[in-house]
């Protein structure tokens, strides 16, 4: 690769993920110091830098290869959706108790692992721009709480492909997190237990226990203390997710929540109606909507003219968690004005379906994904 002085990288071919265009300006030649080659060909006129990175990355992940039996994972990580959810009383650490059912379903991420060959950090990319990929983003805690629990001095190369959306009460940062703590003990040997995976994710998210279930569960305290469930619907059950470009602060509903003013019907009820009778409006109850509608008013209007659109279609219509992904169970279809009013032109929909997992195996990535998404660019950060 030529270039005139002074020097100027116009492009980095990576094995595990993809760089943006980089110049001289913006890039720092130390951060792939141990990862790439040079050779240097000078005249009077011009320098030529020569560097073959795939060459070299290559070799590095052949020597990994070498002293572990795993090296490489790639894994699907699903969502969920509340289908009815009960906030039962105030904690004196200042969370609320809940009593939900939380079921997986087919949207989801795809995560690919790969062992690195640094001793002191992870190194995270992802396809969706404002994803952090530092320290804040849940899997490198998980990542670090592994390490943490077990000892182990193994770190990785991981790339996000995200395609369920942020904000959206549908769990996916604690998805990821979950399938990180597989992943992790995938490739150090299986060194801990399923259930010892699933106690210890609770320090870092009320959300990511319930991933450890086979997909259907009964979830209480913060939401960490998880009963797993036989599957209560057909998996083949369609439904449509609808998500608007608002997003609901989940801090913010909470606090607008007033207990006097939440469902008093038993959440044990709603479990045993909906294991006995699957799903229908009465019974997806969710107490986050009031004060998320508060919130974010267009969120209610946008539910109701779904029921009101749906001529019968759906068998429920409800919220997500804290919003602000709207449910509709019993057709993949969105109503028609989705698609003809400018308001809704930037929602992201996503049909989808319950799903469940095998003992011992993560969760399987479906044949075909449907989820549309806005457009997205990929890119390449370091810790």
């Amino acid at each position: 690769m030529a270039t005139a002085s002074p020097p100027f990288i116009s492009t980095l071919n990576f094995t595990h993920s993809s760089f943006k265009n980089t110049s001289s300006s913006s890039f720092s030649p130390k951060l792939l110091r141990p990862l790439l080659s040079f050779s240097v060909k000078a005249s009077r006129k011009q320098v030529e830098i020569v560097f073959d990175p795939d060459e070299r990355l290559n070799k590095i992940g052949d020597d990994v290869d070498k002293e572990a039996p795993l090296s490489r994972l790639k894994l699907f990580s699903p969502c969920k959706f509340n289908v009815f959810l009960r906030i039962t009383g105030k904690r004196e650490d200042g969370f609320h108790d809940l009593a939900s059912l939380f079921h997986v379903i087919s949207l989801g991420d795809t995560i690919k692992f790969s062992l690195s060959p640094s001793k002191s950090k992870d190194c995270l990319s992802t396809n969706v721009q404002g994803v952090p990929v530092d320290g804040r983003n849940l899997i490198i805690k998980a990542l670090n709480l592994y390490r943490k629990k077990t000892g182990s001095d193994r770190f990785f190369w991981i790339h996000l492909d995200k395609k369920v959306p942020t904000g959206a009460g549908l769990g996916g940062g604690s998805s990821n997190a979950a399938t990180a703590l597989w992943a992790a003990n995938q490739l150090n040997g299986g060194l801990v237990t399923e259930k010892e995976l699933q106690d210890w994710s609770s320090e870092i998210g009320s959300d990511i226990p319930f991933f450890f279930s086979h997909g259907a569960a009964y979830c209480t305290g913060r939401g960490e203390i998880v009963q797993d469930l036989p599957p209560p619907f057909p998996l083949d059950l369609p439904m449509v997710l609808i998500k608007p470009r608002e997003a609901c602060s989940t801090a913010e509903v909470y606090k607008r929540l007033s207990l006097d003013q939440t469902s008093n019907i038993n959440p044990l009820t709603l479990l045993k109606n909906v294991t006995s009778n699957g799903v229908s409006q009465s019974i997806c109850v969710n107490d986050l909507e009031p004060p998320a509608f508060s919130v974010l008013p267009s969120l209610k209007r946008l539910k109701q003219r779904i029921i009101a659109s749906g001529r019968g279609e759906y068998d429920a219509v409800f919220m997500s968690g804290s919003g602000s992904t709207i449910v509709g169970i019993g057709t993949p279809d969105p109503p028609q004005f989705i698609y003809d009013d400018e308001e809704y032109k930037n929602v992201f929909l996503s049909e989808a379906n319950f799903m469940t997992r095998e003992a011992n195996e993560w969760y399987k990535e479906p044949a075909s994904a449907n989820a549309t998404t806005s457009s997205s660019e990929s890119r390449m950060d370091f810790q």
